[in-house]
Parts: structure tokens; C-alpha cells; sequence
């Protein structure tokens, strides 16, 4: 004789692998490349996030200590959550090659998540709108959507949700997409199946991410020093870049991709298909001297509706007369920094007088 409970603990787990099959499928109508579903456990990358912010790694980045435990409780920042739906969208696109831009001095050089569209506000709709439709098929719940909106460990997440695991340059990496990509979640009271956790990593002895950092920011695997981050100096700080850093920043003035383009899992990216994602005033491999040529009225204009904006037009004039002075010597060059000596910015004119200084 059948055992009832037997028979609908079965019938449940059915359902359950159905419901889940049917939001990856409605993920990936909605251009996400990857779902995946996990728990709200976090205490091993808890302690990580502890020591890394005890040794001041973060910077001036005071938002990243000043949460208390929510970033690595994701119940205490959205309580009564049990589960997080974790996603991954593509976002490497069609243009100029890195590579090539960063060995052009006179180019420059903007991280390639950042010349299309604003991602933030993209994979937001999109993910409530799969919020939607799930509390629509379970008849309710509730449901809050991030995309580096609030204190939220996305990469311990999706590690956990067997999205891809950490790599030492500290970035997520999937054996079969590589790194370029975004992640987005969906928190949840509604208890659904996790599935198997990335419980290896693939990085190896190599060190190709750790060894191209041009202004060497990592302290060692998996340890970022975010103040000596590109990244961080180009679009979150907004002081006096240190003196000592400025050459190692080269040509790119809007974060920086190294350690992505040197990763050897990175032969498997895909371009994005994802049309916002696209290049837009051919930013992929605009001039130096055009952009520090812009007023901010022409920077406003170029930037909108991209992440770029939101470092204002001072950081952006700091950012473009560090590449200056990074650049190959020219009559151009000259005149264009010499005409910004009188810049309204003392921030700007800073970073000028020392790029001028490079070329006499």
C-alpha cells in the first residue's frame, strides 16, 4: 500500500522543481542569462566583509560599513525574507576591443559596463517585473527587487545560489560567461527550493588578474584595496587622486577592466544581446581631447541615461586630464591643459598642473 505522505512530499517537490523551471524560463524571457535560488545564510562571507572593512579597504566608501549586519543579512534588511532569486545579465558589447583602447594613449578608455544604457534602472523593471508574475502564479507574498540599490552581498549570493564562484580578483565567474555581467536579486518571504551551491573555484595558481593590476590594488588573492582601485578613484572618490597613483592609471578615466580582460575564463563571454547595452556616441573609442573639450552642458547631454553621469562633470574633467598627462607629448595636449589652468575647479586644475608637468 502507497504511503500518503510519501506520495505528496513527491507530488510537492514536483511542483516546486515546476516552479522553479518556469521562473528561470520567464527570467530568461526577460533577458536575464542565469536564475538561480538560494537562502539567506552568509555568515562565512560575513566574516570576510568584517576583516575587510577593518582594515579600511573600502576607503571613503562609508556606506559599506555604515549598514550594520543587513548586507550579510538579507532578513534583517528586508525582514521575513527566506529567499533570495538571484540573476545574471550579459553585458559585454559589440565595439571598439579593450585592449586596443587601452594601448591608445590619445583614446579613452571607459569600463565597458558603462557605455550603454544605465544598467541599474534596466534590470530593476525587470526584475519586478518577475516579481510580479511569480506572486501572481503563488497567489501573493512579498517581494523587493536590488540591483546595487541597498546593502546587498550580490556575489556571496549568487556564489550561493551555484551562479559562479568568487575569483581572486574578487569578481563572480561562471566556467561556461566568464565575468561580464551584472547580477540583480529578489528578496522574498516565500520559501522556495535553493539550488546547489558554487562549493569550488577555478582559479588555480594562476595570478593573471592580480599581476595586470596596473596600480596594484590587490594585497594578495581575494583581497581588494579598493583605495588603490581605478575603479574607486574614477568613480567613487571625488578628492585629490594620490600622486602616486596617477601614471598607473593610464588612459582610462572611468573605471577600469584589467582584471576582467586578463582572465583566461573570459574566452567563454559572450557578446550581450541586449540592444540598451550598446555603445552609445561612440564611446567605445572616443579621444581624450574630445571629452575634455566638453562643457558640461555637452557632458550632461552625452551621458544621459548612463551610469557615467552620476560622477558629475568635475570628476569627470579630474578623471580626463589625469589620462592627459598619461597621454603621448603634443602641441594638442598642451594647449587643451594649458586653456584649463583657469578651470573654476581647484580639484580640476590640480590634476592639470601635474598632467602638464608629464609633458615638460
Amino acid at each position: 500500500m502507497n504511503d500518503p505522505t510519501i506520495m505528496t512530499d513527491q507530488r510537492a517537490t514536483e511542483d516546486s522543481t515546476e516552479l522553479l523551471s518556469t521562473i528561470r524560463r520567464w527570467g530568461q524571457e526577460m533577458g536575464f542569462q542565469a536564475v538561480g535560488f538560494t537562502g539567506v545564510e552568509l555568515s562565512q562571507h560575513r566574516d570576510y566583509l568584517d576583516k575587510w572593512l577593518a582594515a579600511g579597504y573600502h576607503g571613503e566608501m562609508g556606506w559599506m560599513a555604515s549598514h550594520g549586519e543587513k548586507r550579510s543579512r538579507p532578513d534583517t534588511l528586508v525582514p521575513g525574507t527566506c529567499t533570495v532569486i538571484t540573476v545574471r545579465m550579459d553585458y559585454l558589447p559589440d565595439g571598439a576591443d579593450p585592449e586596443e583602447i587601452l594601448a591608445d594613449g590619445e583614446k579613452a578608455y571607459i569600463s565597458r559596463y558603462a557605455l550603454g544604457r544605465d544598467y541599474h534602472k534596466l534590470m530593476r523593471g525587470r526584475l519586478a517585473k518577475l516579481a510580479k508574475k511569480i506572486a501572481a502564479e503563488l497567489g501573493g507574498g512579498h517581494y523587493r527587487a536590488f540591483v546595487d540599490s541597498a546593502p546587498v552581498l550580490e556575489r556571496a549570493l549568487a556564489e550561493n545560489a551555484g551562479l559562479g564562484w568568487i575569483g581572486k580578483n574578487t569578481m563572480l565567474i561562471n566556467e561556461k560567461a566568464g565575468s561580464w555581467f551584472f547580477l540583480g536579486e529578489i528578496y522574498t518571504d516565500i520559501p522556495l527550493p535553493a539550488d546547489a551551491p558554487q562549493e569550488t573555484e577555478h582559479c588555480g595558481s594562476c595570478r593573471a588578474c592580480l599581476d595586470i593590476c596596473p596600480t596594484n590594488a590587490f594585497t594578495g588573492p581575494w583581497v581588494l584595496d579598493a583605495r588603490k582601485c581605478i575603479s574607486y578613484l574614477t568613480i567613487e572618490y571625488d578628492g585629490v587622486i594620490p600622486e602616486e597613483l596617477r601614471a598607473g592609471m593610464g588612459n582610462r578615466i572611468y573605471g577600469c577592466d584589467d582584471c576582467q580582460i586578463a582572465c583566461p575564463w573570459n574566452k567563454f563571454a559572450r557578446h550581450t544581446q541586449e540592444p540598451d547595452f550598446a555603445p552609445r556616441h561612440a564611446m567605445d573609442a572616443v579621444a581624450l581631447l574630445d571629452c575634455f573639450s566638453w562643457s558640461e552642458e555637452t557632458f550632461l547631454e552625452k551621458t544621459e541615461g548612463s551610469a557615467i553621469r552620476r560622477i558629475g562633470f568635475e570628476r569627470w574633467r579630474r578623471n580626463v586630464a589625469v589620462a592627459l598627462g598619461n597621454a603621448p607629448s603634443s602641441a594638442e595636449v598642451t594647449e587643451a591643459l594649458t586653456a584649463a589652468l583657469d578651470d573654476p575647479s581647484e580639484l580640476v586644475r590640480e590634476h592639470v598642473r601635474w598632467a602638464l608637468a608629464q609633458h615638460r
